[in-house]
């Protein structure tokens, strides 16, 4: 936020010092990822760039404290009215409720007025998994590549990194974050570590399909991965970036006549939905995704009974 000069001229040196100390606090103490504690500095640039405009001088802990329920809303109107979706204006509330519960704790004055502002109502949305099939087709990644154009390593990883999402639940930025040293042993079932949000660790087991495909993989890569080199590298040698598989899904949906839904993410949804459906546990299953909660985790029996039903109207005569 510092490096920006418009929000440099914003916000005034105490303000600007407290939010510093916040984030470091985040990164430090609450151990949040790079990318959450970036959405915060932006979240709360945004906001006191705003707050500049519509008090006409820079933002600082005075100006902050005596914010009324009004100056808020004004916030949340002028951002819905550029377009943002009931979820970002949600997420930027709750940047601005623990920035100011933080400041309270520092002896840095409270703002009771953010207590009067409700969060925008958010749809309820249940996850997009993929049919068994679907998950299976998109997981060896065949389709969206042109085989005789495509260097058959960067086929094999394409096919090893889809195959460990949705084998052992992944979300695509913790199978990217794999090292060579974490490569499993192609001979069974192993477990690896996975570091999640939050600088949480768990232990994921990795079936012999996934073990088999990055053991192919790496016998055809062309550099020799040392052990804290990338696992999954892009063709100039660096950590392969989410991109390239994210567009490579995207190429899949015409191929395979999937919806806009299939994703990365939704191999993800796919294994837990799955194995709720085998009749996994959930408590299990909350394990295997990192949840810290396991009312996250509860969702996907919607999802279950979502399924059922549908195939019960489908396939019942008097439905």
């Amino acid at each position: 936020m510092a490096d920006d000069p418009q929000v440099l001229s914003a916000v005034a040196p105490d303000l600007a010092d407290a939010v510093a100390r916040f984030l470091a606090y985040l990164a430090g103490e609450r151990r949040a990822s790079a990318h959450t504690v970036d959405a915060y500095a932006r979240d709360l640039a945004q906001f006191f760039s705003f707050l500049a405009g519509h008090t006409g001088g820079a933002v600082g802990l005075s100006t902050f404290q005596d914010l009324r329920p009004a100056d808020y809303r004004a916030f949340l109107a002028r951002r819905r009215n550029g377009g943002a979706a009931s979820r970002s204006l949600a997420r930027q509330l709750s940047a601005l409720r623990s920035f100011s519960a933080w400041c309270e704790r520092h002896g840095l004055g409270a703002n009771p007025a953010l207590s009067a502002v409700r969060s925008p109502k958010l749809a309820h949305a249940l996850p997009k998994p993929l049919s068994v099939k679907a998950a299976g087709e998109v997981a060896t990644a065949e389709a969206g590549h042109d085989a005789e154009a495509t260097p058959q390593w960067v086929l094999a990883r394409d096919h090893a990194v889809l195959t460990l999402i949705y084998a052992a639940g992944l979300r695509i930025s913790e199978a990217l974050g794999l090292n060579r040293r974490d490569a499993p042993d192609a001979r069974g079932t192993a477990l690896i570590a996975i570091h999640g949000k939050g600088g949480k660790t768990r232990m994921v087991p990795i079936l012999p399909a996934a073990g088999e495909a990055i053991a192919h993989y790496l016998d055809l890569c062309p550099a020799a991965l040392r052990p804290d080199d990338p696992l999954f590298i892009g063709v100039k040698g660096g950590r392969l970036n989410a991109r390239n598989i994210q567009l490579l899904v995207q190429k899949m949906r015409g191929s395979l006549g999937l919806p806009e839904t299939a994703t990365p993410h939704a191999l993800r949804h796919s294994f837990a939905t799955h194995l709720l459906a085998a009749g996994a546990d959930l408590r299990a299953i909350q394990d295997l995704l990192g949840h810290a909660s396991l009312s996250t985790t509860q969702i996907y029996t919607e999802v279950d009974r979502a399924h059922i039903l549908a195939q019960y109207n489908h396939a019942h005569p008097r439905a």
